[in-house]
């Protein structure tokens, strides 16, 4: 029994780019980035005391 269903999408409303949109768009980025920064640093420093066979 083969029984396809196909189910036509919605295409999405169009993309408005205003000034506001901008600042919000450009905020979360920076938070974003931020918060991926401290994250990173967070992960080195539980590991910054290991070393290698060097020593380095």
């Amino acid at each position: 029994m083969n029984k396809d269903s196909l189910i036509e999408l919605k295409n999405p409303e169009p993309f408005i780019d205003d000034p506001i949109t901008e600042i919000l768009r450009n905020g979360a980025k920076k938070l974003l980035a931020g918060a991926l920064e401290l994250e990173i640093a967070g992960f080195l420093s539980q590991y910054a005391d290991l070393k290698d066979d060097q020593g380095v």
